[in-house]
């Protein structure tokens, strides 16, 4: 089961990988993007359950969605990103924001889709699939929000870019996890609307920089940094 939640992990990492086209960036730099992704996972979870000592609460869908998951998890990773790039001299055009960013997504999600894939009462193959086709390329997509928004803060000039990327990915992810979570028929319909617009947004996001990419025959951004 192990190789079953570590497949689609590595297929979409190598997406990523080939996706930047133009200027690849060093294989130990994204070792430690996805390094990075599963300390995350392990800070998340010591701090939820520290959360869960000090704030004693009844979950509901609402604030598991939007506070004991997104914000945590969105934030930690926003974090972790920040001090893996910010002073990178590596980080030397707007889409190794995003290639950064993803990396350290799915280093976290590698580790929690084996816990749920080996997990005795949720796991086996149905879970594998299906967070194979959901869940994984969900936590790539909240990279790319995350990423494009640190992208365009360091080379076009968007001053409010750091807060963005830390919202965009946060809202996704809070939306994503209520429209799961939500008891009501039309939920689901809500949440394959909501995954086909990250979806599409995301590609487009990952179009937008590849087309301005400095290194590019006729770029757009400049390659300078902050």
């Amino acid at each position: 089961m192990l190789e079953v939640a570590t497949a689609p992990v590595l297929i979409l990492l190598f997406y990523c990988y080939i996706r930047d086209k133009y200027e690849k960036e060093p294989f130990k730099l994204l070792v430690w993007g996805v390094i990075c992704g599963v300390y995350v996972a392990f800070v998340v979870y010591g701090l939820g359950m520290a959360m869960e000592r000090v704030f004693p609460h009844k979950e509901t869908p609402l604030y598991t969605a939007f506070f004991s998951s997104a914000l945590v998890e969105e934030g930690i990773k926003f974090l972790f990103l920040y001090f893996l790039i910010c002073r990178n001299k590596e980080f030397n055009e707007p889409f190794d924001g995003i290639v950064y960013a993803v990396f350290v997504s799915l280093g976290f999600a590698w580790i929690e889709n084996m816990v749920y894939v080996t997990h005795p009462l949720w796991g086996g193959i149905g879970t594998a699939m299906a967070r194979a086709v959901i869940s994984v390329p969900a936590h790539g997509f909240f990279g790319v929000q995350m990423g494009f928004w640190f992208g365009a803060y360091r080379f076009a000039n968007k001053k409010y870019g750091l807060v963005l990327a830390f919202l965009f990915a946060y809202v996704y992810h809070g939306l994503y996890n209520y429209f799961l979570l939500w008891q009501w028929f039309g939920a689901k319909i809500c949440f394959g609307i909501l995954f086909l617009i990250l979806c599409i947004h995301s590609v487009c996001c990952m179009q937008y920089f590849l087309k301005h990419s400095p290194f590019r025959p006729i770029g757009g951004f400049s390659s300078r940094k902050r």
